[in-house]
């Protein structure tokens, strides 16, 4: 290690997902100017015994912490002591945080946020919600992205990736899926009255697929409340999660139903996809649970790629850009983000939600989702069309949409 060195300060043993893309930034990290750190939170005492160390040793040098969804910042053990002293604030470190849901799920953790914090947001209305209710923290915009597997050529000698027409499966879905019933329980202990609320509210954002979280729950709540300050809506925001949660799950399993029972598979990669209630389950194909590479490996293997959006508005999930990278080619809601930087038919296949909720309304006529299912069915005979799509949609996001450019925006900016 050389002199002057800038120490990052970065987690592993959390969340499998956010530590794949802290391993995917630490790839383009220059070595002779960044220093990382894995600060492992399965034995979180033992690390902050050897980052105090490494402080100490390079006090005088710049420290920075990079971290995924609030880890590192939750209280940990070294991290966090008696007398609410915590290492960020006595060592004055700039924390950079990346929060890949919305911040609503973190209200405690912001309330306790250290004092020279920084938050990326990767939906600008995410980042809209912190410049309303946390006025004073930096907040900045900046998309998700993906990662491609085939960059060194190791899985795949002969080009790019593999051509769409010697591809094993049609469609792939990656993630998992939570029926009603069980997220039901999170709030199955409150008065009839809250549960009444919270189902309202779900109710309006499943029946106004364009409306936002954010949107519902002030609209509800001030029916309820006309004179709710902004500091009350924002301590009453955490109680969404129920509608967050159950919202993008409903549309997860009418977009898979709406293909399954249209006779054509679905290959998934998660759990839970038993609990799916359609006419034919057995087009349902169950792979189990994957994890972050075993979802790109199979993505690499898949013509068309499924995602619904996590009621991602003004953004993208992962899942977007992890198609298009690795050569499948994506089937998705839009956001206006998407609509932006996409355009349908060309490098991306775009559904509207409405579509689906007419579906279910309809009582699930195949007729309402003709269109779509025709749509894709002809793609999947046609493999020049449906490569060049791929194509298309490859070359855009190898360019601006990966975990490399991400790096580079963050060092670019002097965040990093």
């Amino acid at each position: 290690m050389r002199l002057n060195m800038k120490h990052v300060i970065m987690f592993k043993g959390g969340v499998e997902t956010l530590e794949f893309f802290s391993v995917e930034i630490s790839r383009y990290l220059p070595e002779d100017e960044y220093d990382v750190f894995w600060y492992d939170l399965f034995m979180s005492e033992s690390s902050f015994v050897h980052l105090l160390e490494i402080y100490n040793t390079h006090k005088d040098e710049e420290f920075v912490v990079l971290t995924f969804n609030f880890e590192g910042l939750e209280g940990e053990t070294g991290l966090y002591q008696k007398l609410n002293w915590n290492f960020w604030d006595y060592s004055g470190i700039k924390v950079v945080n990346i929060v890949v849901d919305h911040p609503l799920y973190y209200h405690k953790y912001l309330a306790g946020r250290p004092k020279n914090y920084v938050q990326i947001d990767i939906d600008k209305v995410h980042m809209e919600y912190m410049n309303r209710f946390y006025p004073d923290v930096k907040t900045l915009f900046m998309a998700s992205a993906g990662t491609e597997v085939n960059k060194d050529r190791k899985a795949y000698e002969k080009g790019v990736y593999i051509p769409v027409k010697d591809r094993p499966m049609d469609i792939i879905f990656t993630g998992n899926y939570t029926p009603k019933h069980i997220l039901r329980k999170q709030i199955d202990n409150l008065e009839q009255d809250y549960i009444d609320f919270y189902e309202k509210v779900l109710s309006d954002i499943t029946n106004h697929p364009n409306m936002t979280i954010d949107e519902a729950a002030e609209k509800h709540l001030r029916e309820e409340f006309n004179d709710l300050t902004d500091e009350q809506l924002c301590n009453c925001m955490p109680g969404m999660m129920y509608a967050d949660l159950n919202v993008r799950f409903h549309y997860r399993e009418l977009a898979i139903r709406a293909l399954v029972d249209s006779g054509l598979k679905v290959n998934t990669y998660g759990e839970g996809y038993n609990y799916i209630v359609c006419e034919h389950p057995e087009n349902i194909i169950q792979h189990g649970s994957a994890n972050s590479q075993q979802c790109l490996d199979n993505i690499s293997q898949a013509k068309i790629s499924l995602n619904v959006m996590p009621w991602f508005k003004k953004g993208a999930h992962d899942r977007v850009f992890n198609s298009c990278l690795n050569g499948a080619v994506c089937l998705t809601d839009s956001s206006s983000y998407l609509d932006e930087i996409f355009t349908d038919g060309k490098d991306i296949l775009f559904y509207d939600l409405n579509m689906l909720k007419d579906y279910e309304m309809s009582g699930y006529d195949y007729k309402v989702i003709e269109p779509m299912i025709k749509r894709v069915r002809e793609l999947l005979m046609d493999d020049t069309a449906l490569q060049s799509i791929a194509d298309n949609a490859y070359e855009l996001c190898r360019v601006e949409h990966t975990w490399e450019n991400v790096t580079y925006s963050l060092m670019n900016q002097g965040i990093l």
